[in-house]
């Protein structure tokens, strides 16, 4: 846009659109923003017809302020790295003329000669040097240090800029004196190298740390590179026969969308057509492929097979999974720990401090110097002749340089940011410093069972037969194999083990109660499997009894027939309510073993009494790895606990299988009952409790423990009341999630403690306190350790790197246990190395932005108008 015609072109062509409430377009900004309802008009449509009226137009995308920030990122790196090289170009031939050249024969004597009282040539060269490095590569200390005192505030910049002008300005002072001395030869104490060398260790510092927090932040942005950039839909569904490429960002809830062998899939939705196995390890952190069939759910940001599939949206933009994950780690990488309050308050008076403890030094050196005779006075006041000011001034200069708030600033933040990065490569999204750090006092883990424990769908695990005409039950389980032995002859001779498997699953799929549901899904695995021809099924009537079961008058074979399906009590029709006693033994027993049991009886409408011809075994399996969970939890010192809704035998089933002892298994508890139990546990144990599950009775439970601990294929309540959310839904993740913010809190720790050890040895050093023992610190020494100071906190934090999940957390036998986690550990060593090798390549040669940790996000980053 050029003009304002150009904005008001734009406003009225969409705001006669039907559908649009607003519109309000910027010709300095060049953006429009539109107040719509999508129920008439998306995104996609308002592009188009901006595009009809002859502009360019994009979405800006959720995720600009990423791309924005990454790349801020990369210029900051690029702009200190000049700054670096060029305080190289001043600094080291100011250390060679001041340092080297007076102790090399020839050039000695050039350096030395006097072109002034006082002033020698070696001594201009050096200043000459000096002073664009002090007012030009110093520049931004200076600006930044001015607008901090403006606001009544002091940073490091502040300590930088009082350090290089205190070193530059004594020295160019002492020159402009020595004009005016009268001693023969006399050569006064300067300090140019010491400013110089200073501004160069510090922008070494500055280049190191912002690069090293690149890769801190790196995570983020490679998972929102994950998302692509176009994505192809059907113009003409549901026909599908017209493609078309678009942006990701214009697909809508509705679109139906191709993929093809290793596209990225770019939104949420469901596999209308095709089938191919996707790789869904950036999400989940699951490494084997996942096969995906019509009616299957697919995830934004997975990358599709060798297969090739249609899908249909059903969360686009900043409603898919992947933005919400990315959401997730972006509000936990800018969220304190609580022990971060200790570096900001120490923060906030430490350059106040360093300024007092700086002017301290020069006035009890000065008074020391000035009252103490020159053979009682350390060693270091005669390397100046008798500028014993000289000396103070450099003391001085060194406590102000050597201290570093930055150290305990970084502490914190960089930990969190690479540790909750590495937490969702690997499916572990933790919301916070506030979680990570109440979870070093975990000791007790209380866990859900339905879906957490379990499987939490229930399926078929047997089939039991009634023999003959009697009233009784064979105790030897049945699970359908698909062999010969189901076509043998039931309760009467006419009737087949099949064709009651047929009946019985048709009079089941008219029922969405979840245990009809899974017989339905046994038996129509069954005749399939069964590869026998079995005729026709009609259901002629179905009825519902609440709390008994189902009745169904159904056709089979010609004949019609009465299905009941239920309790026993129900499917004998028993007036008097009594139930063989086979029945009642047999489900005792089955009951025992945590498993639901519902009985089906048949009569033809000719007869009068039903006769019990079948028992059907269902379960809520526990997770083939919840058992190897728990034990590794017992293994980290973890007590583990159950809690459930269900009857108080059928948990202590699930319990006994997974190793949970008797004593901590709560059964028949209520969404509020779990909430207090756990705040009870808390109270009595006086240890933190995190609470593990997955659904909106959970919720309570997850807040009001000291940690939540939300599955991802749980509800959206109980995920968002939690403070950690596991992608992948296992119990082993808990292991990992535990483990890996133990790991960030121990390295924030060891950050804060090398601060404070840093500082607390340094700013003596520096002020002189070991001068009687002939220890001192240079202020090029100083520069030097202030800048290593921050480089190591990051550093350390970028240790994390190097996390990989500990052996409990994997199952055995896995994939993941076969892949070898152990070599990792190589893989980040080679990673270690190259970033070291890539450091120092990029000082002296040009690197591409995406080397210095960014990756450009998948956003089309034109001259385009965005809407």
């Amino acid at each position: 846009m050029t003009c304002g015609s150009c904005t008001s072109t734009v406003e009225a062509g969409l705001g006669s659109v039907p559908g649009i409430t607003t519109v309000a377009v910027s010709l300095a900004t060049e953006t429009c923003t539109v107040q719509f309802d999508r129920a008439l008009i998306g995104p996609r449509e308002m592009v188009e017809r901006i595009e009809d009226m002859g502009f360019d137009a994009m979405l800006a995308d959720h995720g600009d302020a990423t791309q924005i920030a990454s790349l801020t990122r990369t210029k900051e790196v690029l702009l200190w790295r000049s700054r670096l090289i060029w305080s190289m170009t001043f600094a080291i031939p100011v250390f060679f003329l001041s340092m080297v050249g007076p102790h090399v024969p020839g050039v000695r004597g050039i350096l030395g000669a006097n072109l002034f009282n006082g002033i020698y040539l070696g001594d201009v060269l050096v200043m000459v040097l000096t002073t664009p490095a002090q007012f030009w590569v110093g520049a931004n200390f200076y600006r930044s240090a001015w607008k901090s005192l403006k606001h009544r505030a002091a940073t490091m910049d502040v300590l930088v800029m009082l350090g290089t002008s205190a070193a530059y300005f004594y020295s160019f002072i002492s020159m402009f004196f020595a004009l005016f001395n009268s001693t023969p030869d006399y050569r006064p104490a300067l300090f140019f190298d010491t400013s110089t060398m200073l501004l160069m260790f510090i922008s070494l510092g500055r280049f190191l740390e912002n690069k090293a927090k690149g890769k801190t932040s790196a995570a983020l942005t490679d998972l929102m590179a994950l998302a692509p950039s176009m994505a192809t839909i059907y113009t003409d569904a549901p026909a599908c026969t017209q493609e078309k490429k678009i942006p990701t960002e214009l697909v809508e809830v509705g679109d139906t969308l191709k993929l093809v062998p290793g596209d990225k899939i770019p939104a949420d939705g469901t596999v209308t057509k095709g089938s191919s196995s996707v790789d869904e390890s950036a999400i989940t952190g699951e490494p084997v492929p996942v096969l995906k069939q019509a009616g299957d759910s697919v995830i934004g940001g997975t990358v599709n097979g060798l297969g090739t599939f249609d899908m249909v949206v059903t969360r686009a933009g900043k409603d898919t999974a992947l933005s919400q994950i990315v959401k997730l780690v972006e509000d936990a990488q800018t969220s304190k720990a609580p022990i971060q309050a200790f570096a900001d308050k120490v923060a906030g008076y430490f350059v106040p401090t360093v300024i007092s403890l700086a002017g301290i030094t020069f006035v009890a050196w000065f008074l020391v110097s000035s009252i103490l005779s020159d053979e009682h006075l350390p060693a270091m006041f005669h390397a100046h002749g008798t500028s014993k000011l000289a000396v103070c001034v450099q003391m001085c200069i060194s406590v102000v340089v050597v201290a570093c708030p930055c150290a305990l600033g970084l502490s914190t933040p960089t930990a969190i940011m690479v540790g909750t990065g590495m937490g969702a490569k690997n499916g572990i999204l933790i919301k916070g410093g506030r979680a990570l750090e109440a979870s070093k006092s975990i000791r007790r883990v209380v866990v859900d069972k339905t879906g957490t424990v379990t499987v939490g769908k229930m399926s078929v695990v047997g089939v039991h037969w009634v023999p003959g005409a009697q009233a009784s039950l064979s105790h030897t389980q049945e699970p359908y194999s698909g062999d010969a032995g189901l076509d043998g002859l039931c309760a009467d001779d006419s009737t087949s083990k099949l064709a009651i498997i047929a009946m019985v699953t048709a009079a089941e799929a008219k029922s969405e109660h979840p245990l009809a549901t899974a017989v339905a899904a046994y038996g129509k695995d069954a005749l399939r499997d069964s590869g026998a021809s079995v005729p026709d099924t009609t259901v002629e009537s179905f009825e519902s009894v609440t709390g008994a079961g189902v009745r169904s008058i159904l056709t089979h074979g010609g004949s019609k027939y009465t299905l009941l399906i239920g309790n026993a009590r129900f499917i004998t029709q028993s007036e008097d309510g009594y139930v063989p006693s086979t029945l009642s033994a047999y489900e005792l027993q089955e009951t025992t073993l945590g498993r639901t049991i519902i009985f089906v009886s048949i009569l033809k409408l000719s007869s009068s009494q039903p006769l019990p011809i079948l028992a059907i075994s269902m379960s809520d399996a526990p997770k083939p790895s919840s058992k190897y969970a728990i034990q590794a939890l017992q293994k980290m010192g973890i007590e583990v606990n159950m809690m459930t809704g269900d009857g108080k035998i059928t948990a202590l089933a699930i319990a006994k299988q997974v190793g949970i002892r008797p004593e901590g298994v709560w059964a028949g508890m209520s969404p509020k009952g779990k909430a207090t139990m756990v705040t009870e546990l808390m109270e009595k144990y006086g240890e933190g409790v995190a609470m593990v599950g997955d659904g909106i009775n959970d919720s309570p439970a997850l807040v009001a423990a000291t940690v939540g601990i939300a599955l991802a294929s749980g509800t959206s309540v109980a995920i968002e009341a939690a403070d950690i959310v596991l992608m992948r839904g296992d119990l082993l993740d808990v292991v990992a999630a535990l483990h890996l913010s133990r790991s960030i809190f121990s390295v924030i720790k060891r950050n804060l403690v090398w601060a404070c050890i840093y500082n607390i040895l340094g700013i003596p050093l520096a002020m002189g306190l070991l001068l009687p023992f002939g220890l001192y610190m240079h202020p090029m020494l100083a520069g030097a350790a202030m800048a290593f100071s921050s480089v190591s906190v990051v550093t350390s934090s970028l240790t994390l790197k190097w996390w990989q999940r500990p052996a409990g957390s994997v199952m055995p036998g896995s994939d993941n246990d076969t892949a070898g986690w152990s070599g990792m550990f190589f893989d980040s060593a080679r990673t270690a190395v190259e970033d070291v090798w890539g450091s120092v390549r990029s000082i002296v040669g040009h690197k591409r932005a995406d080397e210095y940790g960014y990756s450009q996000l998948p956003v089309e980053m034109s001259a385009a108008q965005r809407v």
